[in-house]
């Protein structure tokens, strides 16, 4: 039975082999003879040289190609498109903000501006918050979107309904737009979703034409998302006078005409360059403010 004799003062760079028992062994330096007693000089073999051989096979990072950009398509706002350049297909986007700060009117510019290119989209409504009226409003062309309502049950069973129709979504593929709104979700609810989840979705929309948005009151997805956007309220628009209306209204009575949006890019992963905030404000007017 044969076993190894190693020299534990070998430091690194000398040379070492494994030998039968009872032969003797003289450390030479790299490149020499080693010498054995009883048989033929033998080549030395350097652990520089292992080294050197097994990494011969790893390319550089200055070698590796550049990452295409992805495809951008256009949110339907105009304003937004200059800020982020679209919306990136095969990418995860996010948008947050609070209540009344322009979530819906964004997701529906995008669902509209979507079906218009002849693309077949998903919302899946985590609390079943869509009016369809002011989706046709809006100009989406509803024989071309798929509504998934989840809000029937508690936040938990919709969450859970929400993330299993987003996985056979992804897996089946075809569609141009998938867009998740839980922005009627508890941010505590929304946040039970393991980042495990939003990676899978990202590796899942990957090398795909779809674009998937999600819609939150915050962010949750962290860095699965290659695009952040914050929403929020600037400023509120009130017409002075009472607008024509079949109700009896106060001498008093005021309307919300519209809204005045800021959007801030948060994060953007799609460019090498370090994104620096950057602001936009854009209107969105109520269906009865013509």
């Amino acid at each position: 039975m044969s076993s190894a004799v190693v020299s534990t003062s070998a430091a690194q760079g000398r040379p070492f082999v494994f030998m039968k028992e009872g032969a003797e062994v003289c450390l030479q330096p790299s490149g020499a003879e080693l010498c054995t007693e009883g048989r033929p000089p033998q080549r030395a073999f350097s652990t520089s040289t292992f080294t050197d051989a097994r990494l011969a096979g790893v390319t550089p990072a200055s070698r590796l190609a550049v990452r295409p950009a992805p495809e951008m398509v256009s949110s339907g706002i105009a304003a937004m498109d200059a800020l982020t350049g679209g919306l990136p297909r095969g990418c995860l986007t996010e948008i947050c903000g609070p209540a009344s700060s322009g979530r819906t009117t964004l997701l529906l510019a995008a669902l509209a501006a979507a079906t218009r290119r002849g693309e077949c989209c998903v919302l899946v409504d985590a609390c079943d918050a869509l009016d369809p009226q002011s989706a046709d409003a809006a100009g989406i062309e509803l024989d071309r979107l798929l509504w998934v309502r989840c809000g029937e049950n508690s936040a938990e069973k919709s969450l859970e309904q929400l993330l299993r129709a987003t996985d056979l979504l992804l897996e089946s593929g075809g569609f141009g737009l998938i867009a998740l709104d839980l922005g009627d979700l508890p941010p505590q609810a929304a946040r039970r979703i393991p980042l495990t989840t939003w990676f899978r979705f990202r590796r899942a929309v990957e090398h795909t034409p779809t674009v998937l948005l999600a819609v939150e009151r915050q962010s949750i997805a962290g860095s699965c998302s290659s695009l952040l956007i914050k929403l929020a309220s600037s400023e509120n628009r009130i017409s002075e006078k009472p607008m024509d209306s079949q109700f009896q209204l106060p001498s008093h009575a005021q309307l919300l005409t519209g809204l005045e949006i800021t959007a801030e890019l948060v994060r953007s992963r799609l460019d090498r360059k370090p994104v620096r905030s950057a602001e936009i404000t854009f209107a969105s007017k109520t269906a009865w403010a013509g």
